[in-house]
């Protein structure tokens, strides 16, 4: 029934826009901005109006070639490319959720003449395996200066697995004012994420060959499949606030007739003052209420053998203040230059234990307490930075930005911290290339949760040293023939990961990182074919475990019907070389590396048909086509994790302006 709802959405969303486009200047969205940290500096990005690939929404898999997943939508991810990945964050739990998760990263502001609106939704699936996604994105300007925005992104799946449901509320204001001497952009966000889980399936012969199982029977119910854990959820929750404020301080230029009358009145900024404001908080929460479960599928047991109840959370309170020379205020300031101090508070929150830790009051059955001292369930930490920017956005021929910052107080003191890229546009063969080249270097302290960590499941307690990483590379990129060249190489040195035994080590060496990423697109009249290959190689595979080959690859039509509806209809594939893929832990929503399974070597195929038809999108899907018919079956992306079964899916998305 809800696909009918869906395709009467479509229609007359279509038949709106159609109406009311000939109403709609083709500017009435002006531009979309990003927030450049720490100083808050805009910088322009492209608006989400294009039909090029709104299918790839619905492919849990889609975030990149080589994505490793549980298979659900929703739930967790590891982009398993190196130089799109990011390290480990402060509260790593959120880390397997980031690509659902909104941050200041992937927050966008708009200006636009004409209120927008964005709404969404995309099904597939049958009852039992249905998954949703609604989603909604307001913009509106209360005059030139004054914008207001809000975004809300509901994803509910119940999984192809049993015990495999994930879903999740995502919503957000954010509001922004442009004037001639105070500027000021901001947002608040807030997320909540609870996915089941259910510790991959029992025997992966279940995929790769049922008959063995089943007496001969080939064929299987994905959702009959036997899975490790049948009582166990995890959930990460927050939210942030974000503010920043600018005050610039400049002169009035003036522009006067041959009767020397002001005919117009320019603010010209010089200077300004800067403060940031950004709260942080998250929760984690994780629970199992399966006492032989909790015997079978975990060794230790530090709290409680029946059940399990493991609370984490994290805040941080950070403020940035700033003065900052303008770029651009007279034919001398080349570029800008800024200078910052920031503040943070940290505070962490664990598990409550209360248990005796030794002797004859610690509860029988319970595996004995690791260290000699119980690990603290508070922590409170107190971090200063200093750092400087400069950054010139405005020239025709050089554009660059750096930024270094250096900790001064707390955990992070010696803390360094710099980035740094700069891009050049050339005129080559009549097309205009651009050349980018860039690089970081940072000396970071270990994650306080690296260090001390207390579960029913996990414990430990280390003094990891700063780990050292020192990224350089390049990206070239042509226009005219379709073609994105991006080479790099990283060294990291005192690497932190999670090693086979699922606890945190740090490898006391340097890995290198070799990446050459190429992007080329063909096209021969309404024939196209897009192509994303990446090479790269780990010098040490048992610290930073790799595929050496990735590629995303493309094959479509693209045409007009009625010279109104616009069509890209083929067929995409994404495909890795084997490696040892990471494992999963439910219980501390971390991948951990290992060496006994590989995965890969598997292409995984979608037909597609996506439209727009004036400001509504729509597609159909079939993911995972080839299911079965090469004589391969190994679709795992992790250990006793499989992808998705084919399905059909469809979606609609409709930009409304009013």
């Amino acid at each position: 029934m809800k696909k009918y709802i869906l395709i009467i959405f479509t229609i007359i969303a279509a038949g709106f826009s159609v109406a009311a486009a000939d109403d709609i200047p083709d500017d009435s969205l002006s531009y979309s901005w990003r927030v450049v940290q720490p100083l808050g500096l805009r910088e322009r990005m492209p608006l989400d109006t294009l039909l090029y690939n709104y299918h790839k929404t619905a492919v849990p898999s889609s975030y990149s070639p080589a994505f490793a997943t549980t298979g659900n939508q929703a739930s967790v991810g590891k982009n398993m490319i190196f130089m799109q990945s990011n390290p480990m964050s402060d509260f790593f739990f959120r880390d397997a959720k980031q690509f659902w998760i909104p941050d200041i990263e992937t927050m966008r502001f708009y200006n636009s003449r004409i209120p927008m609106t964005q709404l969404g939704y995309n099904t597939g699936g049958g009852r039992e395996i249905a998954q949703d996604w609604l989603r909604m994105m307001f913009s509106g300007n209360l005059n030139k200066r004054t914008q207001i925005g809000a975004q809300l992104s509901y994803p509910y799946s119940k999984g192809s697995y049993n015990y495999q449901a994930a879903k999740g509320m995502v919503w957000g204001l954010s509001g922004s004012y442009t004037g001639d001497r105070y500027e000021f952009q901001g947002f608040f966000n807030a997320y909540n994420m609870l996915n089941k889980e259910n510790g991959g399936i029992t025997d992966d012969l279940y995929i790769l060959d049922p008959a063995q199982l089943q007496g001969g029977v080939s064929s299987i119910n994905a959702k009959s499949i036997p899975t490790n854990l049948t009582a166990a959820h995890s959930r990460v929750s927050g939210k942030q606030f974000y503010m920043n404020h600018r005050y610039k301080v400049g002169y009035w230029r003036e522009e006067k007739d041959e009767n020397d009358s002001i005919v117009s009145r320019e603010y010209i900024p010089v200077s300004s003052f800067i403060w940031t404001f950004d709260y942080n908080s998250a929760r984690h929460k994780f629970t199992n209420t399966s006492a032989s479960e909790e015997e079978s599928f975990w060794t230790n047991h530090y709290m409680s053998t029946a059940a399990t109840t493991d609370k984490t959370s994290y805040s941080s309170m950070r403020n940035t203040v700033g003065v900052s020379l303008l770029e651009g205020f007279n034919k001398y300031a080349k570029a800008g230059l800024g200078a910052f101090l920031t503040h943070e508070l940290r505070t962490y929150h664990q598990t409550d234990d209360t248990l005796a830790i030794s002797g004859p009051d610690r509860p029988e059955g319970l595996t004995p307490y690791p260290f000699e001292s119980r690990l603290k369930g508070k922590e409170t930490q107190n971090l200063l930075y200093v750092g400087a920017q400069l950054v010139k956005q405005q020239g025709h021929l050089l554009n660059y930005e750096a930024t270094a910052s250096l900790g001064l107080i707390g955990p992070v003191a010696g803390e360094i911290k710099a980035d740094g890229n700069v891009s050049t546009r050339i005129k080559l063969l009549g097309d205009t290339v651009t050349v980018k080249g860039y690089g970081h270097f940072s000396n970071t302290t270990a994650p306080y949760l690296m260090n001390n960590y207390i579960s029913n499941h996990f414990a430990w307690m280390n003094d990891f040293g700063k780990t050292r990483r020192l990224r350089f590379g390049g990206i070239l990129n042509l226009p005219h023939t379709g073609t994105h060249v991006d080479v790099g190489v990283e060294n990291v040195q005192n690497h932190i990961y999670f090693g086979p035994d699922m606890l945190p080590v740090q490898n006391g060496g340097s890995v290198q990182v070799f990446s050459v990423q190429l992007q080329q697109n063909l096209r021969w009249r309404a024939l196209n074919w897009e192509n994303s290959l990446i090479y790269q190689k780990s010098s040490d595979d048992a610290v930073i475990p790799l595929p050496q080959f990735a590629v995303y690859s493309n094959l479509f039509l693209n045409f007009k019907v009625a010279k109104v509806l616009e069509v890209q209809m083929g067929v995409d594939m994404d495909y890795y070389t084997k490696y040892y893929a990471p494992g999963y832990q439910p219980a501390t929503m971390a991948f951990y590396n290992q060496r006994e399974i590989k995965c890969g070597n598997y292409p995984f195929m979608n037909a597609y048909a996506n439209f727009k038809l004036s400001r509504a999108r729509f597609f159909v899907l079939y993911s995972h086509l080839n299911q079965g018919l090469f004589g391969n079956d190994d679709y795992f992306s992790l250990p006793h994790y499989p992808l998705n079964p084919r399905r059909f899916q469809m979606g609609v998305i409709v930009d409304f302006m009013n």
